[in-house]
């Protein structure tokens, strides 16, 4: 396994629609891999193979497994998804704002709306369909490195967009002598 570069918006991988997995030999099994080495590295909570300069519709998606996010994230926390050719095939109605990072945008945040739940659809390391029903934070990771595979980036559908320092600035005009602790998002 290997560590793998996560390139910036001024590549052009990062805007074009990913090609279909086809084949699930070796080169496929070393790039999942390197993927997961690399979101746990960088760290973050998701990863498309755009973002590595790959243009394949694959995806790795883990939730942090720290005591906090097992309460909060349960059985789910620390589990690691490897999906090949994802889609969403249902989603609920009801939209909810967070706060969105990426790893291709170090130091950029922004309020994104997106789907409380979702069912995804994909082919597993071995190229065998699954479902996934996600919810919550782990379902705005799916929807967020889905939307990698079809060249949209979390800035495109924004609400707010801001730099990590602009933020911290504005905070500490508002409220001078806070000393409460802001949850800090998770990059994908």
């Amino acid at each position: 396994m290997a560590i793998r570069d996560i390139i910036k918006p001024d590549n052009p991988i990062l805007r074009k629609k990913a090609h279909k997995v086809t084949n699930f030999g070796s080169d496929f099994q070393k790039l999942a891999d390197d993927m997961v080495e690399t979101m746990i590295k960088a760290p973050g909570v998701g990863l498309a193979a755009p973002q590595v300069a790959v243009s394949q519709r694959l995806i790795v998606v883990r939730l942090p497994d720290d005591e906090e996010s097992k309460k909060e994230y349960g059985d789910q926390a620390g589990v690691v998804y490897v999906l090949a050719n994802p889609e969403i095939i249902k989603a609920s109605k009801e939209m909810v704002e967070g706060v969105e990072a990426c790893l291709s945008i170090p130091g950029y945040f922004g309020k994104v709306d997106r789907h409380e739940s979702v069912t995804v659809r994909g082919q597993d390391r071995t190229g065998k369909e699954i479902r996934i029903k996600a919810k919550g934070w782990q379902a705005r990771v799916f929807q967020h490195e889905i939307d990698h595979l079809d060249g949209r980036l979390y800035i495109d559908i924004a609400s707010d967009v801001w730099r990590e320092d602009e933020k911290d600035d504005a905070d500490e005009e508002t409220q001078p002598d806070t000393n409460a602790q802001q949850p800090t998002p998770s990059q994908d």
